[in-house]
């Protein structure tokens, strides 16, 4: 696949199955993310792989921020949540592991290149013809999960990125009429 058509034609995939990208895919994955924007080098990401029983181990996370924020939540939405991890055979959280204080490189910027490690995630999965989904939720923001994932105060929980083999179907792509977002100076 040519560069230009990756990025014309990634598009999310909500219904992922098993197998789990493979060690190598892996590999393609992590190497496309490590080449995000990274002003003055400070390789602001981290990323947290989880699949099998590590997939349950973020369903109960999930699970204990719902019973925090509310101590009276029902089964049906403890349960809810215990699942969601499971929609996928892998997720790679994509964290931006901020340094404070860095004066010429702000926390947007640090967290804005964490970002872009996702999209690499996303657009290496795609060339290898693997399925993905870029979600967040109220979960990338909740204190009981950014504690659970050893995150530092300035941290922040950028994606959790659903990885798997595509099933479904395909949605259409949307075309997009340039000239609505893009304001020229000439």
């Amino acid at each position: 696949m040519d560069a230009l058509t990756l990025l014309h034609e990634r598009s999310s995939m909500g219904k992922l199955m098993g197998p789990p990208p493979s060690p190598e895919q892996l590999e393609a994955i992590y190497r496309a993310a490590l080449r995000a924007p990274d002003h003055k080098e400070l390789r602001p990401w981290r990323f947290i792989e989880f699949s099998g029983e590590g997939l349950s181990r973020l369903g109960e996370l999930f699970a204990e921020a719902e019973f925090r924020e509310d101590p009276h939540a029902s089964d049906a939405t403890l349960n809810a949540a215990r699942k969601k991890p499971l929609r996928a055979p892998m997720i790679i959280a994509v964290i931006a592991k901020v340094t404070p204080d860095e004066p010429k490189v702000p926390k947007i910027e640090q967290v804005i290149s964490a970002g872009c490690a996702a999209h690499g995630v996303l657009l290496a999965a795609h060339a290898q013809g693997l399925g993905a989904m870029w979600r967040s939720g109220k979960y990338a923001f909740d204190p009981t999960v950014r504690k659970g994932l050893g995150l530092a105060e300035d941290d922040e929980v950028v994606a959790f990125l659903y990885l798997g083999t595509m099933g479904g179907r395909h949605k259409p792509l949307p075309e997009h009429d340039i000239d609505a977002f893009v304001e020229r100076w000439d």
